[in-house]
């Protein structure tokens, strides 16, 4: 496998960001979310919020490709809440779990918040994750609440470094 190349998305990307964003929540939520659930998510819809996503000069938008395959991206900007307790949020950052230890999810987070001063929310049971951001440095601040995917609520807690 070769190293993973990382670079801003473009709006003709949204296609292949989206397959990978509901690849990659089928693969780490199948312990938190409705098979049925995850299996419903679609790529067309998703792709079309992506496409705005990436439009907005507030949000910055990164992608991993491996080989020219798309494995990943992670999205930063302006905290999304008031009093926010960094001025950078990690807004979301996935990676397919073939790609996995293939270096993508930390140059994503590299390029996307370097190691500047940052906050994220992320599931509470989401072990995996939780030890990636700790190695990198992020804590939970005792912050949590609960956050609508779809019909379903799932616990999330904030880490900020």
């Amino acid at each position: 496998m070769n190293d993973p190349v990382i670079r801003p998305a473009s709006v003709p990307d949204a296609d292949r960001i989206a397959q990978v964003h509901v690849q990659a929540w089928r693969e780490a939520y199948a312990h938190l979310l409705p098979a049925s659930f995850l299996a419903s998510l679609d790529v067309d819809a998703r792709a079309d919020r992506w496409r705005r996503i990436i439009a907005d000069p507030q949000t910055d938008v990164v992608l991993a490709t491996i080989d020219d395959v798309v494995v990943g991206w992670a999205s930063a900007g302006p905290g999304r809440e008031a009093g926010a307790p960094r001025e950078r949020e990690l807004e979301g950052i996935y990676v397919v779990a073939s790609a996995y230890g293939s270096g993508a999810g930390q140059a994503l987070l590299d390029e996307a918040v370097g190691d500047a001063p940052a906050y994220l929310w992320m599931a509470a049971d989401n072990p995996r994750a939780e030890a990636f951001y700790r190695r990198n440095g992020f804590t939970r601040d005792g912050a949590a609440k609960e956050q609508q995917l779809g019909p379903h609520a799932i616990d999330t807690v904030r880490m900020v470094r």
